[in-house]
This record gives structure tokens, sequence and C-alpha cells, in this order.
């Protein structure tokens, strides 16, 4: 077993004691991609010689790269499958919280278990996401686009499943617009509706696979139900997911809620500052929250922007567009000065 211990060396850099090849070859990645991602990071540079690896740069930037890089390799040394995804989704989890046990966050995956592949959290919020669900019988999550809300809501419910805790998976969703008037569109129910729960069922084959998602909607394990038809219903030993949930009215949330049953949990996500409401209505998901917030036995989750998780190659689009954007002002403000002062003249 190699030792994952660093040790001090001059001008703010550590050293690693490397493991066994394969070990070694892991930590690296494919054409030692997995240092370039720590390097790119923290600012740092890494080197190996023999069977040391060596850090180089500022003294919080270096012991927070030897971190991520002792604790993966310790990961890879109890059997994880280490990929370039968990070395970026460590180095956010380091930089979110130096203290964070890395090794306890990746092997802690009891609420991300999926019959087809796990869904690892990308970040600690993501993470005490899933543990509010697992620990409670209502989660409110609310925040941006990209923050993981619908597809970790997705991975619990599909753990569950396998797990035989649960009977049934329902997705819910407010159709159109919370008015939710499907009568125009062609085809049967579920034809009518799916356009509007395509990312719900995205997430579920992903995690489940497509085949045995079509197989489990054929023997209604896994249900489709527009909002509109949840009422009068009680849903025992089932996983209710409420997408999109911004776009309700409060009439339509107090129906929802009331409608679970003995053995179920439901997770109720949506951004309430991207309600498609008419001007002027309040959404039932912000009178929820603020009517049931202190309620036991429902937990309210938040996210922020900082939360969100994308492809690295999307920060340096919008990084490029926000550079652009900042140019086109820039040289605005200096052909404006200059009309002025030719005026003037």
């Amino acid at each position: 077993m190699a030792s994952n211990d660093t040790r001090g060396m001059e001008q703010g850099g550590i050293s690693i004691v490397l493991g066994e090849g394969s070990v070694t070859s892991t930590l690296f990645g494919i054409h030692d991609e997995n240092l370039r991602v720590i390097e790119d990071a923290f600012g740092v540079r890494i080197s190996a010689r023999g069977s040391e690896l060596f850090l180089r740069g500022d003294e919080p930037n270096s012991r927070a790269a030897g971190k991520v890089l002792a604790e993966m390799q310790s990961l890879i040394e109890r059997g994880y499958p280490v990929t370039r995804n968990e070395i970026i989704t460590a180095v956010r989890v380091v930089s979110e919280d130096p203290a964070a046990s890395l090794v306890e966050f990746f092997l802690d995956d009891r609420d991300r278990a999926a019959t087809r592949r796990a869904a690892t959290p990308r970040n600690l919020a993501q993470k005490q996401y899933l543990q509010a669900i697992e620990e409670n019988d209502m989660t409110f999550s609310l925040g941006p686009a990209g923050t993981g809300k619908t597809f970790l809501a997705v991975a619990v419910a599909a753990s569950a499943l396998n797990a035989r805790t649960i009977k049934r998976i329902i997705l819910c969703r407010p159709a159109v617009e919370a008015g939710e008037k499907l009568g125009f569109l062609p085809g049967d129910l579920a034809e009518k509706v799916n356009p509007y729960l395509r990312p719900l069922y995205d997430a579920l084959y992903d995690l489940i696979g497509f085949e045995k998602v079509s197989k489990l909607l054929e023997r209604n394990v896994i249900e489709i139900a527009p909002l509109a038809f949840m009422r009068g219903r009680t849903l025992s030993d089932a996983f209710i997911i409420l997408d999109e949930a911004q776009n309700t009215t409060p009439e339509q949330m107090k129906m929802f809620l009331t409608r679970l049953g003995f053995g179920s949990k439901a997770v109720i996500t949506g951004d309430v500052t991207q309600t498609d409401l008419p001007e002027g209505k309040k959404s039932g998901l912000q009178v929820a929250v603020e009517v049931l917030g202190g309620v036991n036995g429902i937990h309210v989750f938040q996210f922020t922007d900082k939360d969100v998780v994308r492809h690295p190659l999307v920060g340096r689009i919008v990084t490029a567009y926000d550079r652009r954007e900042r140019e086109d002002k820039a040289a605005k403000e200096r052909r404006r000065e200059e009309l002025n002062a030719e005026s003037r003249n």
C-alpha cells in the first residue's frame, strides 16, 4: 500500500509518495489529463521523479492540490473508479471546503446507487441535497438550472426503486405554463405530456437504461402524471417528483402536496425566478416554501449560482462571450466619447 502522506518542500511545494504502477496510471489519467486539471485549477506545477510526485506553487494552493492527489490516490487503492470527472469534482469540493474529506465524499454513496450507474454529486451542495432527500419525506429544491435538482432527485428515486423501498416512481410537471390545457395537443395522454416531461425521462434513461425504463412504464411502475390529473389521488409507497414547480398556482401546489400517502417521498423542484405564470400571479412554489418552511419532515434546500455544474468548456465559452461583450461595450463607449468631442468642436 502506497503512502498518501505529503511532505513540505522549499518554496511552498510538497511531495507525495506514489502508489504502484496501475494506481499511478489511473491517478495521472490519459496523457496526464488529471494532473493538468489540478494544475489549472490551483495554479501549481506538478512533476514526477521516481516514486514521488512534486508540486510547486503558492503554499495554500500546493496544499490543496496535494490533498486532492493524495486522497484520490487513496480512493484508487480502495478500488474506487476515478476518472477525469471525479478529479474535477474533487477540485471543486476542496476549493469549497479545504477541510472536506474526499474519501468520505466519494465513498458515502448510500443515496446514489442506481440500477445502471451511480449518480455522484459534483459539489458539496449536491451531496447535502442528497442527504436532505434521504432524511426527509418532502424536500423542496430551489435554484437555477444546471444545479442537478431534477437529475439527482431521479437518481434517488431510481435507487429507492432498485432497493424496493418504494413500489413506483411518479413524475409530475405542469404541462403548459401552469394552465395545463392539453386537449389541443395530438395523441393520448402520454403523448401529450411527453415533451414537457422529457428532462425527467432523459434522467431515467441515463440512470436506468432505455429498455428497462420502457418496461417499467408499460407496467406503470414508472408513471407520468400531469399535475392537472393528480387531483383526488392518494399516492402510497411512491417516490413523487414535481418538476418546474414554480409554474404551479398556490391552489395546484396545495392539491399536489396533499396527495402524499404512507411510505412515500416527494421532491419538489423549481426556480422561483423563472416563473411563466401570468404577471401578478404568485407562484405556488414560493407560497409553499413560505408556509411550510418550518414544518417537521419538510426540508427546503436552496442552490445558488455558484452551485451550477457544467462542462469545463461551457465555462470557457461563457468567459469568451463575456470578454467579447466587455470589448464591444468599451468600443461603443469610446465611439460615444469621440462623437461628443467632435460635436463640441
